[in-house]
């Protein structure tokens, strides 16, 4: 099931890079009166695809930005403590129980400091950037403590039972792999959108065709 989730998460983030990479892709190959072949449009697409990321971002409102960068925080923390945690169990890579005299420390008390930590400083500060920021290690705090919402209702260790697992990882992690990755197609629309009005990229197919038309 962690490989499984580890895979879902990998492919959705996937399909929207992929996505948005085809669609500029399918204007630089039309871009010319004699089109560049796919292969050699291929790096410019690459290009433009990283421009319209940061450029969505950038024009993103704040309320969309803060929500993205709390589920990507929950979301990359969830993915990390599970393979770490598989990891331990199986005594493979360098992760390894945190034991203070004799008595385990589950992630979900470093996930509520993190998550409480983040939340009090950005009440604290009036700097709209900074709070953007918190936003991350927030959401990864709340991923740590949300991970072991199964302990903390039960009040017994079922991490790797039945319980724990589906429960856990199925709910939690299709929801923040498919909230960011709506929030990300959204954030590339804007951003293409914001290129093609800066004359960075070229114009989409149906500009194209409206264009000759009216030369015609």
């Amino acid at each position: 099931m962690t490989v499984g989730l580890a895979g879902v998460a990998s492919a959705s983030a996937g399909a929207v890079l992929i996505d948005q990479f085809v669609r500029m892709l399918g204007r630089r190959s039309r871009q010319r009166s004699a089109p560049e072949s796919l292969l050699e449009a291929a790096p410019a697409a690459a290009v433009d695809t990283v421009g319209v990321a940061v450029r969505g971002y950038a024009a993103a409102p704040r309320s969309e930005t803060v929500l993205f960068n709390l589920l990507a925080g929950f979301l990359g923390s969830f993915a990390l403590v599970r393979l770490s945690t598989w990891g331990i169990k199986r005594r493979r890579g360098p992760f390894r129980n945190v034991q203070i005299r004799g008595r385990h420390i589950h992630h979900f008390v470093p996930g509520i400091l993190v998550a409480f930590t983040a939340g009090t400083i950005a009440l604290l500060v009036e700097n709209d950037a900074l709070e953007q920021r918190l936003a991350v290690p927030m959401g990864a705090g709340i991923g740590l403590t949300f991970d072991e919402a199964a302990l903390l209702l039960d009040l017994r260790d079922v991490y790797w039972t039945r319980e724990g697992l589906l429960s856990v990882q199925l709910s939690l992690g299709a929801t923040a792999i498919l909230s960011v990755a709506i929030l990300t197609g959204r954030m590339f629309r804007r951003g293409e959108l914001r290129q093609e009005e800066a004359g960075l990229i070229p114009p989409a197919a149906e500009q194209l065709s409206a264009g000759t038309g009216a030369l015609a």
